[in-house]
C-alpha cells in the first residue's frame, strides 16, 4: 500500500512537472532540429498545405517525396522543390590536394514524385514499396491529404461519405503501415496527422468530415500511446490542428460578421509556419490559433445546451451553409451545362 501511495505522489510530480516545461516551451522557444537529408513523405502535396510543406521542408534540406492524385499539380510542387534547393545550394569548403582550399558542392537533396490515391489501400501499399525501393527509408510522414463531400448528409451520396472517410481517416492507417515498422526497428521517425479543428469540436452540415477528423486524431492519439508504450522514445507524433484555412476548401464558410474580424479565416502560409515550428521541435499537438485549445478545453466541460448557446451567438452553428449552398450551386450549374 505504501509502495502504491509513493507512486502516487510522483506521479504527481510527474504531471506538475509536464506543465511547467509545457508552460516553458511557450516562453522560450525550444531550438529546432535539423531534418537536412531525411525522407520525408508528404501525401496531398500537389496544393495546399501539402505545398506549403513540401517548400517550407525544403528549405531545410530535407528530400521530398510528394504523394498526389494529380500528377500534374503534384509536378508543379516538385518544380518549385528544385528551384528552392538550387537558391539555397552552398559549397562547403575543403583542403585541396596542396595544401590550399576548394569548394566542393554540399550534399543535392532529391524530389521525387509519385501518383498516389491514398483513398485506395493498394495504391498506398505499392507506392510505398516503391519509396523503398527508389528512395530509402522514411524519416518523416506528414499526413497531410484531404477532401470534403459539400453536402448535408440527407443529401450527400453513400459514395462520398465513403470516400471522405477512406482519404481524411483510413489513408493514415495505411500509411502508417506502411512506413512505421522500419522507423520502431531503427527506433528513429516522425509521424505528423493534419487534422483540422472540426476533428475537436464539430458543427452542422459536415457530418462525414468532422467524422472523419475525429477519427484520424482518435487514431493518432491511440498511435501516439502505443509508441510510448513501447518506449521508443526516437520516434515522435504531432497533431496538427487548424482553424478554418483560406485554401478554398470550405470557400463561403461565414461566422457571425460582427466577431468574424476577431476570428478571420487563417492563410495558408501562417497555419503552415506554425505547424513547421511544432514538428521541428517535437510539439505533441499544435492548435491554431491558439484560442482552439480553449474552446476545446470549454467543449469538454460545458453543458451541451450552453455550447448550442456559444455556436449561436458566434454564428457558429450555420457558419457551412453558405459553403454548402455555393457547392449545390456549382454542381446544378456544371449539370446543366452538360445537358444533364
Amino acid at each position: 500500500m505504501m509502495m502504491i501511495i509513493a507512486e502516487f505522489f510522483v506521479v504527481i510530480l510527474k504531471v506538475l512537472w509536464a506543465f511547467v516545461t509545457a508552460g516553458a516551451r511557450w516562453v522560450v522557444r525550444p531550438k529546432e532540429k535539423s531534418v537536412a537529408g531525411q525522407v520525408c513523405v508528404i501525401t496531398g502535396a500537389g496544393s495546399g498545405l501539402g505545398r506549403l510543406f513540401a517548400k517550407e521542408f525544403a528549405q531545410r534540406r530535407a528530400v521530398l517525396v510528394l504523394w498526389d492524385i494529380n500528377s500534374q499539380s503534384n509536378e508543379e510542387t516538385a518544380e518549385m522543390v528544385r528551384q528552392i534547393y538550387h537558391e539555397t545550394e552552398t559549397p562547403v569548403a575543403k583542403d585541396g590536394p596542396v595544401g590550399g582550399v576548394e569548394e566542393v558542392p554540399a550534399f543535392q537533396p532529391q524530389v521525387y514524385t509519385y501518383v498516389c490515391d491514398v483513398g485506395k489501400r493498394e495504391s498506398v501499399y505499392s507506392t510505398a514499396e516503391k519509396v523503398r525501393r527508389e528512395v530509402g527509408e522514411v524519416d518523416i510522414l506528414i499526413n497531410n491529404a484531404g477532401v470534403v463531400s459539400g453536402h448535408h448528409l440527407l443529401e450527400c451520396p453513400d459514395e462520398l461519405i465513403e470516400r471522405t472517410m477512406v482519404v481524411n481517416c483510413h489513408a493514415h492507417f495505411w500509411t502508417t503501415k506502411a512506413f512505421l515498422p522500419k522507423m520502431l526497428e531503427l527506433n528513429h521517425g516522425h509521424i505528423v496527422t493534419v487534422a483540422s479543428s472540426l476533428g475537436l469540436f464539430s458543427t452542422a452540415g459536415v457530418e462525414d468530415y468532422c467524422a472523419s477528423k475525429f477519427g484520424a486524431i482518435g487514431f493518432h492519439e491511440s498511435l501516439s500511446h502505443e509508441i510510448k508504450a513501447s518506449e521508443k522514445d526516437g520516434i515522435n507524433m504531432t497533431l496538427v490542428c487548424p482553424y478554418l484555412v483560406n485554401t478554398g476548401m470550405f470557400k463561403g464558410c461565414r461566422i457571425r460578421k460582427e466577431i468574424e474580424p476577431f476570428l478571420p479565416p487563417l492563410s495558408p502560409e501562417f497555419c503552415v509556419k506554425q505547424a513547421m515550428r511544432a514538428i521541428l521541435t517535437d510539439q505533441p499537438m499544435v492548435c491554431t490559433p491558439r484560442i482552439i485549445y480553449m474552446v476545446n478545453f470549454m467543449k469538454s466541460i460545458l453543458p451541451f445546451e450552453a455550447i448550442v448557446c456559444m455556436y449561436r451567438f458566434l454564428g457558429a452553428d450555420k457558419c457551412m451553409y453558405p459553403f454548402l449552398a455555393q457547392r449545390k450551386e456549382a454542381m446544378n450549374n456544371n449539370e446543366a451545362k452538360n445537358g444533364i
